[in-house]
């Protein structure tokens, strides 16, 4: 199996996750949307994004299926199948929409922005942003008031997943720090070496 990659928010994740299961993939290090790459990528994934799962001639696009699947190889419950799923998949999908796709904003605007454009983001969107990450981190902090993870009492997918975007929360300028539960339950992911260096040693 091949694992293609970028050092960005959604790919972190799909490696994180492979490393975190040990799952025998090749990575391999890809920039899609340069025009020099563009179109020799588009038969791996015609979205021309990564991360992308290549498993002989199956190829899997998303970040959310290729953990689906690298759990299902390892026989793990790190991606629930019993009861626990649907609140799994609760959690990945508000994870996605709402709390991410804030943070998304943020990211974008302070970090990916600035390496290919002098033009600044638009302060309406960051204050717009900013407003819906606090929203949304609030409801997640009052949810894990007294848990020490998302499902179950224990370790899943959903808690990569719903933390994507808080390894670049210094960059990104998201106030984690407002948010006590929020922020001691991604210092307990932090000490997961799959979490915390999930690039180290790659190419």
């Amino acid at each position: 199996m091949k694992l293609y990659y970028s050092p960005n928010l959604n790919p972190r994740v799909a490696v994180a996750v492979a490393r975190h299961l040990n799952s025998p993939v090749e990575y391999i290090r890809a920039s899609p949307r340069h025009p020099d790459h563009e179109e020799a990528f588009r038969p791996i994934n015609p979205n021309t994004l990564v991360p992308v799962l290549v498993e002989g001639d199956r190829k899997l696009w998303e970040t959310d299926a290729i953990a689906c699947r690298l759990s299902e190889l390892a026989g793990s419950d790190f991606w629930r199948r019993d009861e626990q799923m649907a609140e799994m998949i609760m959690w990945v999908s508000w994870g996605s929409h709402h709390l991410n796709r804030a943070a998304g904003e943020l990211y974008f605007d302070r970090l990916i922005r600035p390496t290919f454009s002098d033009q600044g983001a638009d302060p309406a969107v960051i204050d717009e942003a900013l407003r819906d990450f606090r929203r949304y981190a609030a409801i997640l902090d009052a949810e894990l008031e007294g848990r020490t993870w998302l499902v179950g009492g224990r370790f899943s997918y959903a808690d990569f997943r719903v933390a994507s975007s808080l390894p670049f929360a210094q960059g990104a300028g998201l106030p984690v720090a407002e948010f006590p539960n929020v922020a001691r339950w991604h210092d307990r992911l932090w000490e997961i070496d799959a979490w915390r260096a999930p690039f180290d040693g790659l190419p």
